[in-house]
């Protein structure tokens, strides 16, 4: 009868001990699973801090930006070497840099003002960093950063020119680039000026210096790089028009524009902005 007994007990214990051991397994495993589900939430989390734009670009491994070719300081294609050189180029290789560690992984392709909306919208670059003024109209087309250059509108004349004013256009024959807000504007400056237009700001520039008009407008910062090409030609008029550039990106992508603004930001803290800046003008940023 003991022996009956202490069996019973022993079968017992160890139904007990083996029950135990499952709960603490089962325990066990819930913990596990919970800590993965917590670490995978976590994860996406962090993931979804980001925008089309900028998955693509990381995806692909490279900025495309659309910049000048024909505008000497912002963005001017040396035949010799095939590079292109300027402010805006400089900007765009910040960003690459800070979006991908390296200011190499980028692609230039060539943008007038007529073309770089259409390019955007195609998705053939993916930012639009060319001398681009920030306006009501093209923001509902675009996204807009912040401001980063300040510039004006201006006319370029040959030396000895009696043009000394906005006011001295009528009737005479101005030259401007199609897209651009300085057609609008100086339409507006000078009622009944005769305004030509040209695909880009080499072929404006050229139809100046062979006679075909009597002034060429756009923003100052343009017209020196012009000016600086060929100095009989200088500018006049001061500035009529506030034209403050923005980086474009596509329209809606807002968590992109952030970055773009986090971007911005960084290099003007940093003073990375203000080399770029003197680097090209020969002076430091005006606050």
């Amino acid at each position: 009868m003991m022996m009956k007994k202490s069996w019973k007990k022993a079968l017992t214990l160890l139904v007990v001990s083996s029950l135990t051991a499952l709960a603490l397994v089962g325990c066990g495993s819930s913990s596990s699973t919970d800590n993965k589900t917590t670490s995978d939430t976590g994860t996406k989390k962090t993931d979804t801090v980001s925008s089309a734009t900028l998955d693509a670009i990381k995806k692909r491994d490279k900025l495309i930006a659309g910049v000048k070719f024909d505008t000497n300081l912002f963005g001017l294609k040396d035949p010799a070497t095939g590079k292109v050189n300027g402010f805006d180029i400089d900007i765009a290789k910040a960003l690459a840099k800070d979006i991908l560690g390296d200011e190499n992984k980028i692609e230039f392709k060539e943008v007038t003002s007529k073309t770089r909306i259409p390019m955007l919208d195609k998705g053939d670059i993916d930012v639009i960093i060319a001398t681009m003024t920030i306006n009501e109209e093209r923001k509902k087309q675009v996204n807009f950063s912040d401001v980063y250059f300040k510039a004006g509108q201006s006319l370029l004349v040959k030396q000895g020119s009696p043009i000394k004013t906005v006011d001295d256009l009528k009737g005479k024959k101005v030259l401007a680039v199609k897209g651009a807000t300085s057609v609008k504007n100086v339409k507006e400056k000078s009622p009944g000026v005769e305004v030509l237009e040209f695909d880009n700001y080499a072929e404006a520039f050229t139809a100046l210096k062979s006679g075909k008009g009597d002034a060429l407008t756009t923003d100052n910062a343009i017209l020196m790089g012009m000016s600086q090409q060929d100095s009989s030609y200088v500018l006049t008029g001061g500035l009529f028009t506030d034209e403050p550039y923005g980086i474009a990106s596509k329209h809606g992508e807002d968590e992109f524009t952030k970055y773009l603004n986090t971007f911005l930001k960084k290099i003007n803290d940093n003073g990375d902005y203000a080399k770029i800046y003197k680097q090209w003008f020969k002076e430091d940023p005006k606050k």
